[in-house]
């Protein structure tokens, strides 16, 4: 049997290219994608197509209303952070910061992975170009393993502990699109914004804003990369 890993996939640029890293390690993918109340569908529909191309063995779609707790701009009808400058974008949390969230998804994943026998969990969080989330810094997944080993039956009984692996979290986000590319990632599959911008007619398609944080940490990224985002 193959290694197996389980993949946290939002279809956006991070989440995609930690999709070629394990597969280009050796791993058999199992994705994770969330719908858990944020304002558009968007993750969901560029997931399916990420994970269809990767060959994920399994993509499982897990519901969870985080909408019912509110408190994120991603969560509510709060307005998203437009316009900023890259320095004021990591200068302190934004409203976009979901209560909690990656807690909640690695201990989903951590349950899944337990379940199919896999020992590793992968996540793409970053502490260089982000939006200052307090659980994205290394201390924090320090932290999640750590407890992974104690309240897992395989972390006390197996001497193989899932681990946590976090291949973006010190790479800027111009040197995590060059190693997409290198690994052939189509970006034009991903998704980043905050709010798009839906379609006229049944608003069957939507587009990026361009000005919210995560859009312009993606135009600085695909700057720094010396290549065209094929979305914009």
């Amino acid at each position: 049997m193959g290694k197996k890993a389980v993949i946290l996939l939002s279809g956006g640029l991070d989440s995609t290219t930690l999709m070629a890293i394990a597969k280009q390690e050796g791993y058999e993918l199992y994705a994770l994608t969330f719908r858990y109340g944020q304002r558009h569908e968007n993750e969901i529909i560029c997931a399916k197509k990420v994970a269809s191309v990767f060959n994920a063995k399994e993509h499982l779609i897990f519901d969870i209303d985080l909408a019912k707790i509110g408190g994120s701009s991603l969560t509510t009808n709060a307005p998203v952070p437009k316009e900023r400058g890259i320095n004021e974008i990591s200068a302190s949390i934004p409203s976009t910061y979901v209560p909690a969230r990656n807690t909640i998804f690695l201990s989903i994943a951590l349950a899944w992975a337990e379940t199919i026998g896999s020992r590793a969990v992968f996540i793409g969080v970053n502490s260089i170009d982000w939006s200052g989330y307090p659980d994205c810094r290394p201390e924090y997944i320090r932290a999640f393993q750590n407890m992974a080993d104690l309240a897992t039956k395989t972390g006390v009984e197996d001497k193989e502990k899932i681990k946590i692996f976090t291949p973006l979290i010190n790479m800027a986000k111009g040197e995590i699109i060059r190693k997409g590319i290198s690994l052939g990632v189509d970006y034009s599959l991903t998704h980043s914004c905050y709010d798009p911008l839906k379609g006229e007619g049944n608003g069957s398609w939507v587009k990026p804003c361009g000005v919210c944080d995560s859009c312009l940490l993606r135009k600085k990224g695909f700057a720094e990369a010396g290549v065209i985002d094929p979305l914009s």
